[in-house]
């Protein structure tokens, strides 16, 4: 009897994600998941997340992407990536055929073994949120959400009532966007002393990175993005597959003010202020179109007819279609990798950022089944 191939994901984190930090598994929903299904089909499967700095270059990435998976990839079996967000950038450019990584050409030769391309709303073609934070107030809520996401899934429940209590005692939610570097400082501060000593370091060299080299920042703009796809072509024998979302419209800043919670109140703000700007349409350079059926499967999925403004918060909703459309539904940026407020007890999943999605575990569930049959065949019906 054959023995079956040995099956290995790579999980590719997006701006201001990672893959483990400060003993945070940044991807151990997906990959739980994942895990559980390939094992129902009688699959052997291994998964690697890939240490991308959060806001570095995309090639810089794609060069890290590419070293990692040649590194411990051996000789033989299928090899799938999963990107989030710029991550499905980097699996893009590193299979893209005559691509230069500034790498040796021989930790490349693995990507002849790549069935599958998973991009997870992904900017393929640019999110006006990139502009925004080029910007000086831009540069701030970057940073912000970088501090929010790392700090809240580290400390987790219920210790975000500490968390809330914290940012309120600093200011609130205008001071802290609208404020100078030593009130973010001074947040920054506080909050890592509810983290232990090693993962204060990890986080306070995350948060440095993302301070010091922002360059993927302005290639997702819209503009740039335009010269990427020119010049970044699909490998032959790879299937790409996309996951798209869309979130609540944020009704206006007062929708924040009336949440009790400060911290629900602090996270809505900056859901709608970064909603508001992944909105705004670029002039001169066009989303993707979607084919008659994937508008309608799309339209179904979230109950209202997608336009150029519908975004997760971060990327436009139009800008994510690349390949075969695998999944689409209503959520935020990162309810698809398994953060988002549990409707189950005892809970299993944290969410940080309060944009009215009702993510559930039941649609997370339909979304793995959607991503597995992908990456497993065959083709079936996926509605």
């Amino acid at each position: 009897m054959a023995v079956k191939a040995l099956h290995r994901v790579y999980f590719v984190p997006g701006m201001f994600g990672f893959g483990h930090l400060a003993g945070y598994d940044y991807f151990g929903h997906l990959l739980r998941g994942l895990e559980r299904r390939f094992t129902e089909r009688g699959e052997s499967v291994v998964f690697e997340d890939v240490p991308a700095p959060p806001t570095s270059s995309l090639r810089h990435r794609a060069g890290i992407l590419a070293t990692t998976v040649a590194r411990s990839a051996g000789a033989e079996g299928p090899i799938h990536l999963i990107g989030h967000s710029t991550g499905g950038l980097d699996a893009r450019l590193v299979l893209s055929p005559h691509t230069k990584l500034n790498v040796d050409p021989r930790l490349t030769t693995w990507t002849s073994r790549v069935e599958t391309s998973i991009s997870m709303n992904t900017p393929h073609h640019g999110t006006p949120v990139a502009g925004y934070f080029t910007t000086v107030s831009g540069t701030r809520v970057l940073y912000a959400l970088s501090l929010l996401t790392v700090v809240s899934l580290y400390v987790g429940e219920p210790s975000l009532a500490i968390f809330s209590r914290v940012l309120a005692t600093l200011g609130g939610i205008d001071s802290f966007f609208g404020g100078d570097l030593k009130l973010i400082s001074r947040v920054t501060d506080v909050l890592l002393r509810f983290v232990d000593r090693d993962g204060r370091a990890e986080i306070a060299e995350f948060l440095g990175k993302i301070r010091t080299d922002q360059a993927a920042v302005i290639q997702t703009m819209p503009e740039a993005m335009d010269l990427f796809n020119a010049t970044t072509h699909a490998r032959d024998g790879v299937r790409y597959g996309s996951v798209i979302t869309a979130a609540p419209r944020p009704r206006s800043m007062r929708f924040a003010r009336r949440i009790r919670s400060p911290y629900a109140a602090l996270t809505a703000a900056l859901y709608t202020t970064l909603y508001q700007f992944a909105s705004q349409k670029p002039k001169r350079y066009a989303y993707a179109q979607p084919s008659l059926e994937e508008s309608n499967y799309i339209a179904s999925a979230l109950g209202r007819e997608v336009t150029d403004s519908d975004n997760d918060g971060i990327v436009p909703t139009l800008s994510m279609l690349h390949g075969e459309l695998i999944w689409a539904g209503e959520a935020d940026h990162l309810d698809v990798i398994g953060h988002f407020h549990d409707d189950t007890r005892p809970t299993d999943h944290v969410d940080w950022l309060t944009s009215g999605s009702h993510f559930t575990r039941d649609r997370f569930a339909t979304l793995l089944d959607a991503i597995a049959r992908f990456q497993l065949g065959p083709r079936e019906p996926n509605r």
